[in-house]
């Protein structure tokens, strides 16, 4: 029969499973391509099935649950800086004349990634729906998806950061050791300590070896 089968359910999966069902392993490490063979779709005998990861994208959801957290790690809670790779959407006054000074003034010059900065607080980031209501019109590059990624966050005394790259499929926190405590034992996170000089690339998964192609590819 041709054609897509029917999305009959969806669910929300740790990648735990996906390793338990693949025969891999979860690690501070651990990469998406490597428990999926590169990424492929992959479908199990009971049904389910999974695609390819989100690259560079911090669920609201999970940023709400996060910032419980955050807020009582700085001082300065009301006064954040968001900053969201151009790559993946522009405000709406962006491609409009006139506007290069407030351009200016309002990105955040980095190698490869250029980003546009937004002010926030960590109360306007526990709603999962502060991206609309904050940054009316956006145009996001990504199909269904509504607002600005949150590529960086951190707040006015920088005493932590959270990044999303766009390449990776983690996001990282760095912060005093409470905060990260914290977030490593909030079971609703699947999460991981990682030193600097620690490998995210996606060759950095050293553990899960991926199945070879029956095409050689």
């Amino acid at each position: 029969m041709w054609g897509d089968a029917r999305d009959a359910d969806h669910a929300r999966w740790r990648w735990a499973e996906v390793a338990r069902r693949n025969g891999r392993v979860v690690h501070p490490l651990v990469q998406w391509r490597r428990l999926t063979d590169d990424e492929r779709t992959t479908d199990w005998p009971d049904g389910w099935r999974v695609d390819q990861t989100d690259d560079g994208w911090f669920d609201p959801e999970d940023l709400a649950v996060l910032t419980t957290h955050l807020r009582d790690a700085t001082r300065t809670p009301d006064d954040l800086i968001v900053a969201a790779w151009e790559g993946t959407g522009n405000p709406p006054w962006a491609g409009r004349g006139g506007h290069a000074r407030l351009r200016a003034q309002t990105q955040l010059h980095w190698p490869g990634r250029d980003m546009w900065l937004f002010n926030s607080s960590t109360a306007e980031l526990e709603d999962p729906r502060w991206a609309q209501r904050s940054v009316a019109g956006w145009e996001c590059t990504r199909p269904g998806q509504e607002g600005p990624y949150t590529s960086l966050i951190w707040p006015g005394d920088h005493s932590w950061v959270v990044a999303s790259e766009e390449d990776w499929d983690s996001t990282i926190v760095a912060g005093s050791r409470s905060l990260i405590d914290g977030v490593l034992t909030d079971e609703r996170f699947e999460a991981f300590e990682v030193r600097e000089g620690d490998d995210l690339s996606w060759d950095g998964d050293l553990l899960n070896h991926g199945r070879a192609s029956p095409l050689g590819l």
